[in-house]
């Protein structure tokens, strides 16, 4: 190996390293590869706690003025999927959701962040509940990087309307995806 190729892999690991590091990122200390019966539905025949997981991100890119994160099953058998989990104006210098924030009794989410109804009818976080006999279905947790510091709805906001403004708005998303199935018991 000559110097030049030397000194170009050197300088192409070290690129990779440090572009790798800033790359937008949502991680959560309570999900693995399939959520559990904490982070499980009640209600519609479900039994689990509904505890909305911990979710941490990193590297917004420049511009991000507030995010939001949405929680959506693709597989759910009603032709258009199922919102399970809709938050937004959370502010610019959080990076941080504690687990069961989506508890809205709880307080536990930040003051400025607003929990629309979800596919449920309700406000605030609503777990997997996947029909029984019906497989695993897949959930994908999305943080969105917002261009505006508010998008301007209320708490009575529809997915699908909440879904418009945050696709006019994201500078940039991450996501998490984590599979559940429910047991016949």
């Amino acid at each position: 190996m000559n110097k030049t190729n030397f000194i170009l892999g050197i300088i192409l690991a070290f690129s990779t390293t440090v572009f790798a590091q800033s790359t937008f990122t949502l991680s959560s200390t309570d999900l693995g590869g399939e959520a559990t019966i904490n982070e499980e539905f009640n209600g519609f025949g479900c039994v689990g706690k509904n505890q909305s997981p911990q979710l941490s991100w990193k590297n917004a890119p420049e511009g991000t003025k507030s995010f939001a994160i949405t929680m959506y099953d693709p597989d759910a058998p009603t032709g258009s999927g199922w919102w399970h989990w809709v938050v937004f104006d959370i502010p610019a210098n959080v990076n941080e959701l504690v687990s069961n924030a989506g508890n809205v009794s709880l307080n536990l989410a930040p003051k400025e962040a607003i929990q629309s109804i979800t596919d449920y009818g309700a406000n605030g976080y609503g777990g997997p509940c996947p029909p029984e006999g019906h497989g695993l279905h897949q959930y994908i947790i999305t943080v969105h990087a917002l261009k505006t510091d508010k998008l301007g709805l209320k708490a009575n906001t529809n997915p699908a309307v909440v879904g418009y403004y945050l696709w006019n708005n994201t500078l940039a998303k991450a996501s998490l995806v984590t599979y559940y199935q429910r047991t016949t018991k």
